[in-house]
């Protein structure tokens, strides 16, 4: 035979490409690619799912059967996993109490009414006793019937300054009142509401927020507390920031119990020293370290912390994962990004969450080779063709970018995938040098996902992929550069007036409440933390003198170069070194996508050469 079939696999944190090709001594006629999404935590035998998915549709695109392969060749695949540890120092838990930091759409009225909790059924009996009440609707009442209800007890001369309403009725209550009140809806737990206990309930004007029940010296103002009381209700305040209507309500039989969770710090140990970083101290103080250690050996978190718990925890799942023991597993990389984390607030009554801040992590989990070798094992006993493990992703991954268009050695790579960033350059003289970091994708989503409080993972890498765009009319969308543009057919009527995602095949309305400027901001803050500064740090580790104004060429791989924003983004940063950036079209055809695969079917060629000469 004069030419061998062979398979190039890169498995990677999100997905597992191929490429198949006939090699032959002097020529490389590739075949077909073929990629899906990847199963299980890359580099273990879960991968194997989707790698013989991926080997079945590359060999029926190439009108091959799968013993027509003479070799597979997949990557040395090292596993990637990103967290988040947050970074509260107390939390303030009032026993039977509740607060509520709600923004409903349609709150009823406006201004503060202090008074006493009541139900709307003992307000029919109820007579002017000088006392101020605010009443608590539950979802059996329809809204005329507690307009009128209200209405009746005004004019016995009973002081009602509020209500709390578990149905959407806020707006309709508030226009059938003679006497108009403030009014928080859709407060889904009525239940949890307190009955005889001093409440307030603030209503701002549409396009404004509360300001009384968000200051704490307010808090104390309503509800009459000292300062030590004051101090401890802080955090109930803090949670109402920014919300156009709140609901407080105090138990003074509640027990206050304040309890510290901390967030611990980490230990990175080089190669001859280490050095102890706080997570409170933030992500810039961590990474700062990160530089003056030199080499890292490994990472540990402290015990019994919530950083602890984080590193020690994927270290652990990694070790049930390939059935190696924790001390044979290592971090030898980590980016830390400063973030937003949602929070439950205790006694919230409408799932409130408060916003705090804290610090992602993304670590880098070194095993040994044996775990690859096993996803290698498995793979030729299961298809009956031999398998054999490449080189290191970030060499393969420039063999083929250099089947780019206008390219040569030396080159740099930045191949930015779903786990890592790899870059990577060889020398005129085949010197390699290499950088594997921690973050990418995955950890772009996992942000997006958390200072937006979405809880939804997947609808977090759609605002990842896709611009955004506000429906103003049935025919009329702005963009997000504020570009206004006019539709022929309607837009579908649940995208009215809400923010949507632009993707190809159609818009998807967001459930959010945050303006589209907001939403992009995140977005793009996001992709900024993780991407530039993963960029500037593998570049500055594969040049000799760490000085990344030494290089004149980047090119730029894998599927986060086919992002809209971020190949620009690092673009215009590494602009500023004078180095010229953009994204490769491996093979001249398949843009930044295949090239690990692609190296890994060339890299065997030249290695065949190489033996017979």
């Amino acid at each position: 035979m004069s030419y061998e079939i062979i398979a190039g696999i890169d498995i990677g944190n999100s997905s597992t490409e191929i490429a198949i090709a006939k090699v032959g001594r002097s020529e490389t006629k590739f075949l077909s690619q073929h990629l899906v999404p990847t199963t299980g935590v890359k580099g273990t035998v879960d991968n194997l799912k989707g790698v013989s998915e991926c080997l079945k549709a590359a060999s029926s695109k190439a009108d091959i059967e799968l013993l027509d392969i003479n070799l597979i060749r997949i990557n040395h695949a090292v596993p990637v996993i990103g967290d988040l540890t947050m970074d509260l120092i107390s939390e303030t838990v009032i026993t039977e109490s509740s607060m509520i930091g709600h923004n409903p759409d349609t709150p009823g009225g406006v201004g503060l009414g202090v008074g006493t909790t009541i139900l709307i059924e003992e307000l029919k009996q109820k007579l002017n006793d000088n006392t101020d009440y605010i009443v608590v609707i539950p979802d059996s009442y329809d809204y005329e019937i507690v307009a009128h209800v209200i209405n009746k007890a005004f004019s016995r001369g009973v002081s009602i300054t509020g209500a709390v309403v578990q149905k959407d009725d806020g707006t309709l209550i508030h226009n059938r009142l003679e006497k108009k009140i403030p009014i928080v809806d859709e407060v889904s737990m009525i239940e949890k509401v307190p009955i005889g206990m001093m409440a307030a309930v603030e209503v701002a004007l549409p396009g404004h927020v509360i300001r009384m029940l968000s200051n704490p010296y307010g808090l104390s103002t309503v509800f009459d507390l000292s300062p030590e009381e004051t101090k401890q209700i802080a955090p109930v305040a803090k949670s109402l920031v920014g919300n156009r209507s709140a609901v407080v309500i105090r138990t003074p039989q509640g027990e206050i119990v304040e309890r510290q969770i901390e967030a611990g710090s980490i230990t990175l140990i080089g190669e001859t020293s280490h050095v102890n970083v706080a997570i409170n101290d933030g992500a810039k103080q961590m990474m700062d370290s990160y530089k003056e250690l030199g080499t890292l050996v490994d990472i540990r978190g402290e015990t019994g912390t919530n950083a602890g718990g984080m590193l020690n925890g994927l270290v652990q799942d990694l070790a049930d994962l390939t059935g190696q023991h924790m001390s044979d597993i290592y971090i030898t990389d980590i980016l830390a990004v400063d973030a937003v984390i949602p929070t439950s607030i205790s006694g919230a009554m409408a799932g409130e969450v408060s916003m705090e801040t804290g610090v992602a992590l993304a670590s880098m989990v070194k095993t040994e080779k044996v775990s690859i070798n096993k996803v290698s094992e498995h793979l030729e006993k299961k298809l009956k063709v031999p398998v054999e493990v490449g080189g290191v992703e970030a060499e393969m991954a420039v063999t083929g970018a250099l089947t780019t268009p206008g390219t040569e050695n030396p080159i740099v790579i930045l191949d930015m995938g779903g786990g890592s960033t790899d870059a990577a350059t060889v020398d005129r003289r085949g010197k390699w040098r290499t950088a594997h970091l921690a973050g990418a994708g995955d950890m772009v989503t996992m942000l997006i996902n958390s200072e937006l409080a979405l809880q939804d993972h997947e609808l977090a890498e759609k605002i990842k992929k896709f611009p955004l765009g506000k429906i103003l009319s049935l025919f009329h969308m702005q963009l997000e550069d504020g570009t206004i543009i006019f539709s022929e057919t309607p837009y579908p009527p649940q995208t009215f007036g809400r923010v949507v995602i632009r993707e190809e095949r159609g818009l998807t309305p967001l459930p959010l409440k945050e303006p589209l400027e907001k939403i992009r901001s995140i977005r793009r803050e996001a992709k900024r933390k993780v991407f530039v500064t993963n960029a500037k740090r593998s570049l500055e580790q594969v040049i000799p003198t760490g000085n990344i104004r030494h290089i004149s060429f980047v090119v730029m791989l894998g599927g986060s170069a086919l992002d809209f924003e971020i190949p620009q983004m690092i673009s215009e940063e590494l602009q500023k070194y004078g180095i010229v950036a953009g994204f490769a079209n491996v093979r001249g055809t398949q843009g930044p996508r295949n090239a690990v695969a692609t190296g890994l079917v060339l890299s065997s060629k030249v290695k065949e050469e190489a033996v017979d000469g």
